[in-house]
């Protein structure tokens, strides 16, 4: 196996392993009872039981294909206290492994491995849908097209959940971008102007939100005191980054984020 194709599955291993944790502690502290509380369908618990095994499948998978070289998993801390909160984060782990293998997928020379790699990634998509759907009554999609992510911008929104891990663990060329948060004293919505929270917020002049949505990235000016009006025609999930440029926003120009967007 060439040398980038093994980086990549570590890269999607890495994120198996994220995924198989957050559901096997949560289903591990969440019984039936506690779903049934919340005011799910006994229903639900069952297929998150099911999404489980999807995704220790896809460890064991990744791991066999890697053998020698592949990644253990980390220690996590995961945002959830109770059964609603742990949906509202599977919603978002499943749109990011989502958006994850789809910008990884150029970069696989296998064509084999491409053809699983795009198994696993429908499989997340399905996930993702009927998250949104069934259990958080929301859309199923959110428009015509999936938004790709780059490594750097998925290790972001990954590494903060990673607490440590193992220090035999191979050293993956990616970095992660300083945290990019919505203030609470502003909650985000379509059309809505909010405060932007990160590294530098407080001399923002210069800088864009710019929003990856589907294949298009919509890029608004920051005001000098890190504020900024989100678009009117954001729907469904959609992630941001403030970059230094409006017009070609690549890692090299990112200053933070990105920031998670689900509006429905």
């Amino acid at each position: 196996m060439v040398h980038q194709d093994v980086v990549v599955l570590q890269y999607a291993l890495t994120l198996e392993h994220l995924e198989s944790t957050f559901y096997s502690g949560a289903l591990a502290t969440f019984d039936a009872t506690a779903f049934t509380s919340a005011g799910f369908d006994p229903l639900v618990r069952e297929r998150f039981v099911e999404i489980a095994a999807h995704e220790q499948e896809h460890v064991t998978f990744l791991t066999a294909a890697l053998g020698s070289q592949a990644t253990q998993a980390c220690t996590y801390s995961f945002p959830y206290t109770d059964v609603k909160s742990f949906a509202a984060v599977s919603m978002i782990l499943e749109g990011v492994g989502t958006s994850a293998y789809l910008g990884a997928a150029k970069f696989l020379s296998d064509k084999t491995l491409l053809t699983s790699a795009g198994s696993i990634l429908t499989t997340e998509a399905r996930q993702a849908s009927w998250v949104s759907s069934s259990v958080l009554a929301h859309s199923p999609w959110s428009g015509p097209f999936e938004t790709p992510l780059d490594f750097n911008q998925v290790f972001t929104l990954a590494s903060a959940m990673i607490v440590s891990c193992p220090s035999t663990n191979p050293t993956l060329p990616f970095k992660a971008f300083p945290s990019l948060m919505i203030s609470s004293s502003t909650p985000a919505a379509p059309g809505a102007t909010v405060a932007l929270e990160f590294t530098g917020s407080t001399d923002a002049s210069g800088l864009f939100l710019s929003i990856f949505t589907g294949l298009d990235v919509i890029s608004v000016a920051i005001s000098a005191d890190g504020q900024v009006t989100l678009p009117s025609n954001l729907t469904g999930t959609s992630y941001g980054v403030v970059s230094k440029s409006s017009s070609d926003v690549t890692d090299a120009v990112t200053v933070a984020g990105p920031v998670v967007f689900q509006f429905y």
